[in-house]
């Protein structure tokens, strides 16, 4: 059994409907199940008012009716807008105020809980699949509307480059507020198969990821690579240890040549798909299978080619994406959408400002945001070429950089950090760590000191976060 995209609804009736299709910490559905639930979710939400084109705020973690919401999302044709609760309340009221939403669907209560009298309110954009909230940076969400049209690309390029096998298991443990985790939800769908939720708990114990894993033989691993470089400090994380996994895919931020080496040696038969794009252009927009020349050598990992029916390009050093999977454009918006989104040959495009170089052979690079581009004693440099060469130094260890700066703004100095999964300093084999970076980048990239943290930070998003970085350096300075 699975479910038909196009349609609506769901097909093969008769091919394995008691097999798990949604496994969450509240519980198993089964294919048979998980249509009856959403059934009953989609008949409910009608006499409420809603049907195609009125979006459903769906707020909770993890939970099976969570997974039954979405479905029933996609069956009603109605855009569905999820917010993890590990997201303060403001957050979830700035987005039912810009959506003016009159239902809101509690998956822990698994509930609705009207908001306001009247008819609920239908999207001016017809035909939306859902409505991501990114942060912005004035501090309001914005909501980047993904069309049907998209989704369907996406699930095809899914079925026709990632081979991922028949009824493929995910493991998922990005928030479903992060579209990485739609790589998930959409391959579950579409494919038959099964998806493994885990909570925020779990999903920091890398004993219990892997019990789970093998319990339900997980043969699709889908996260950033500061989720994968966490599960290093189980030595059983390995092949042998977890035979069903045949696929490493990961997106969300740069893939780390050292930890892409790691895992290749404790995982030589696995593949490791890198992908790369913004939410604005339907999770990723690139993919490249990771081969043995792209681990030799200490360089940025490329991050691949364009997806078919698309374009990837850079534009005075920005990366710039034109397609079919390319937002409809930012909720109630236009001043963005005038800015950052544009048309070529007649399809959509977006100014991803993210910095990139292209080979003459069409492979692609992104060496980080335009905005973590900082200037330091007069040179130009990204931090992200700074956190490379960190990740190359002894150990394999995740790294990152920050910059610190004078009350005018301008850059001083950088602090680099490595993770030890200990609180006792640096360990002897980094006592030359400035030299060893020296061989790798210019005297201006160089960390004015390197610090040892136990675990880098991330973010709900698992994606390393500078901000604590930065505030950890001022409480151990303060």
């Amino acid at each position: 059994m699975r479910f038909d995209f196009s349609a609506g609804d769901f097909t093969d009736l008769d091919t394995l409907p008691n097999a798990p299709a949604a496994i969450a910490r509240d519980g198993c559905l089964s294919w048979s199940e998980l249509r009856a639930h959403a059934s009953a979710w989609c008949d409910e939400a009608r006499a409420l008012g809603i049907g195609p084109d009125t979006p459903v705020v769906i707020r909770g973690h993890k939970e099976a009716a969570f997974f039954v919401a979405l479905t029933g999302c996609l069956m009603l044709r109605a855009p569905f807008v999820p917010v993890d609760a590990v997201y303060p309340q403001h957050r979830l009221q700035s987005i039912l105020d810009i959506l003016g939403a009159h239902v809101l669907y509690d998956a822990a209560q698994a509930a609705f809980q009207p908001l306001h009298g009247g008819p609920a309110p239908v999207m001016q954009e017809k035909s939306l699949c859902y409505i991501m909230f990114t942060s912005g940076t004035t501090g309001q969400p914005k909501g980047v509307q993904i069309g049907r049209e998209s989704v369907q690309g996406l699930i095809d390029w899914m079925h026709l480059d990632f081979n991922l096998g028949t009824r493929p298991v995910f493991l998922n443990h990005t928030v479903f507020s992060f579209d990485v985790s739609l790589y998930d939800v959409f391959g579950t769908l579409s494919l038959g198969g099964s998806i493994v939720m885990l909570d925020r708990d779990t999903a920091a114990a890398p004993l219990k990821v892997a019990a789970l894993m093998l319990e339900h033989q997980v043969s699709t691993w889908v996260s950033t690579p500061s989720f994968a470089q966490q599960q290093l400090l189980n030595a059983a994380f390995n092949q042998s240890a977890l035979p069903a996994l045949r696929t490493f895919l990961f997106c969300g931020e740069p893939l780390p040549v050292p930890l892409a080496r790691t895992l290749r040696k404790r995982f030589p038969d696995v593949p490791i798909l890198n992908t790369y794009g913004p939410t604005e252009a339907t999770v990723a927009t690139t993919l490249l299978r990771v081969a043995p020349e792209h681990l030799a050598q200490d360089a940025v990992m490329p991050i691949g080619r364009a997806k078919r029916d698309s374009a990837v390009y850079c534009d005075a050093g920005e990366l710039c994406i034109a397609g079919p999977h390319v937002m409809r454009g930012y909720l109630n918006r236009p001043d963005l959408n005038a800015s950052r989104m544009f048309l070529r040959n007649g399809e959509r495009g977006f100014r991803t400002g993210d910095l990139g170089t292209q080979t003459p052979d069409g492979m692609l690079f992104c060496h980080g945001r335009m905005d973590d581009q900082i200037k330091l004693h007069g040179f130009r440099l990204e931090l992200l070429e700074v956190d490379a060469a960190l990740a190359s130094l002894p150990g394999h260890r995740a790294a990152a950089a920050i910059a610190l700066r004078r009350a005018d703004g301008a850059v001083a100095r950088l602090v680099g950090f490595v993770e030890t999964g200990r609180a006792d300093g640096l360990p002897a084999e980094l006592a030359g760590w400035k030299e060893m970076l020296a061989s790798r980048i210019p005297h201006y990239m160089l960390p004015s000191e390197l610090l040892a943290c136990e675990r880098l930070p991330v973010s709900v998003n698992y994606k390393v976060d500078r901000a604590q970085l930065l505030a950890l350096y001022q409480s151990l300075n303060a």
